[in-house]
Parts: C-alpha cells; structure tokens; sequence
C-alpha cells in the first residue's frame, strides 16, 4: 500500500461502514490515513478503529480534497452525489450501493472473479468502480467454478436475507418487534413493508417499474449479466429475495442447470477449486452451512450438493454469506487495487 495514502470511509457508522473500517485496521492501515465520515445525523460521533476511535466528520461534496480513496458503504441516493464529487477531487471511488450498477460507464467489479479490471492494464473511463450486490456476488462465485467445469445454463436462487440488509434501521427494527411480539404487542412495520418479526416476506426493497420483480431481484440478472460478459458465457440468474427475522447473514438455496451432467462428488470437487468458497457438506454430521457459521469469515460456505437422478443436468446446493462483512471486505480489496493504477 502507498505510504500517505488517504482512505476515506463514507457510511462509517452504518453495517458495513463500520465493517470496512474494521477490515482497514486488519490490513494494518494506519489510523492517521483513514478519515470516517457519516451523515449530518452522525456528524461528531466517535466510531471504532481497533482499539482507537475516528470522529465522523460530514460527508459533503466538498469534503474529499486531498483524499486519494472513497469507500462509499452509502445508499444511492447518497452515492449518487458523494462519487461524482470524489472524483473530481481526484480520488478513486468504489461504491457498494445499486447507484451505478447498470451504468455501462462505470466499471462493475467483483475482487476475486475479475479483480484484474481494476488493474493498470484496464482502462476505463472515470475515477468510479461499483460492487455487485451481496447475492450476485455469492451466486457469482458459486456458479464460476461449475461453469468452468460443465458449462452452466441457469441458476435460480431463493436468498433468505437478515435484516442487517436494511442496515441499522433493519437491525433496530428487528430487535424492537421481537420485543413488541414477546410481550403481547403487535408492531407497526417502517423499515420493512410487513413485520419481520416471526415472519416471512417475500419482498426485499421495493418493486420495479411494471414489473412483478424487485429491484434486489432485478439487479441479480443484470450484475450477473455484466460480470460473465467478459467471458463469453452469460449464465442467466434470476430468483426471490425473501427478508426472514435473523439480524445478520444470507442463506442462498440455488439451483444450478449445468450444460452436461455433472456427479455430486465432481460438484463438489469443482466447487472446492475456488479460494472464495468453503464447502461444509457432510450433512449425516450436522455439518452445513448456517448464517450464525460465517459471521466474521470471509468466505461463502457452500454444502447440501444434491443432484438429481430424473435431471442429473440439475444440482442443488445451500450457502450461507456474511454480507456486511463481505461486502465491507469487497470495498477494501477492490479500492486498495485501484491505488495501484497510475494517478
């Protein structure tokens, strides 16, 4: 890493900002190159730097001279803002929020499957990278190693989302309806469109335009399209995003139609081949993945590989991912590559 590098984190006090920050100080980046900044809500407050703390100052547009990175863990709308002003103050910027994900100007980016595109041989227009979403990104890395091994046509996925992917007001919203239930009270949802709590909803965000599919379950399509472009092969990924009543964590069922047949043991073999990915599938032992298993790991845990003897062209598996860790961990390897570039 550059010495003086300037990193500013934007979004500090939320999930993944706070993550980010985390994962800045498990790099060993000083505490004197890193700048935390929030809304004017968070403005004054004291966020964690190890065993340090970082004031948060204002995120304006005007707040990033001198500043080399901006790691935007922000909503759109504030991205949308935020990363135009970075960039003309001469910083790298990667934003994690759906702001630029279909905007074929700006680089769509997965550290680990086409990490090379934010490299010096990569030119592209701007200073701006944007991240997949958390499932696309999870999916991306299960389906990669079975596309290389038996072509892939499909994949399907049901994605059980925790209500940190609202972020802190989900967490907050979660917490007081559990309480609410258990003491007899039945909660008005905000941060959800029905109650979470000892619930189900199979709607994550809101829906598009004229359209039954949701815009978490639209972007899947589209980020997947744009990542697998490159090669040549564009698997399609599509699905339903249900929010359940855990606080942290995915869990992704996906079904997978592979171009020629593929045994459960060579499924599995494959899927071992990719350094993202930890397969825990020995389900006679109990063994699989859970979301209370991956917190704080960086990898996608993989296991209950099924296949199915009717259409052995199908397979079956359950993965579990931290998304506020991962995501934090997206934003901090794909900017760190981008101070590689020439200035």
């Amino acid at each position: 890493m550059k010495e003086n590098l300037q990193i500013a984190v934007v979004g500090a006090t939320g999930v993944v900002g706070r993550e980010v920050l985390a994962a800045l100080y498990a790099r060993d980046v000083p505490m004197e190159q890193v700048r935390a900044f929030g809304s004017e809500r968070s403005k004054g407050l004291e966020v964690e730097y190890g065993e340090d703390t970082l004031e948060v100052e204002l995120a304006s547009p005007d707040a990033f001279k001198g500043i080399h990175l901006v790691l935007l863990a922000t909503p759109a709308e504030a991205s949308r803002t935020l990363a135009p002003a970075a960039q003309a103050a001469g910083a790298w910027v990667v934003d994690a929020s759906n702001a630029f994900r279909s905007d074929g100007n700006v680089p769509l980016v997965l550290p680990g499957f086409n990490t090379e595109a934010l490299g010096p041989g990569f030119t592209f227009k701007g200073r701006v990278v944007c991240l997949p979403g958390i499932v696309t990104s999870a999916t991306v890395h299960l389906v990669e190693p079975l596309r290389r091994a038996f072509g892939v046509v499909r994949a399907q996925v049901t994605a059980l989302m925790g209500a940190s992917s609202a972020g802190v007001r989900g967490i907050s919203e979660l917490e007081k309806q559990t309480a609410d239930l258990l003491s007899g009270r039945e909660p008005e949802p905000q941060a959800f469109p029905h109650r979470v709590g000892f619930n189900l909803v199979p709607q994550v965000g809101g829906f598009m335009v004229n359209s039954p599919w949701t815009e978490e379950e639209g972007g899947w399509t589209l980020e997947a399209a744009r990542l697998f472009a490159a090669l040549g092969e564009v698997p399609v990924l599509a699905g339903t995003a249900v929010q359940v009543p855990t606080f942290h964590g995915h869990g992704l069922t996906v079904n997978v139609q592979l171009k020629k047949p593929g045994p459960v043991e060579q499924v599995r073999a494959a899927l071992k081949t990719s350094p993202s990915l930890k397969v825990l599938d020995a389900p006679g032992e109990r063994i699989y993945p859970m979301p209370m298993l991956v917190m704080a790991d960086p990898a996608i845990h993989v296991g209950r590989v099924r296949a199915f003897p009717q259409a052995p062209e199908w397979v079956t598996l359950f993965a579990s991912v931290d998304n506020a860790g991962r995501a934090a961990a997206q934003l901090v390897e794909a900017g760190l590559k981008l101070t590689e570039r020439p200035s």
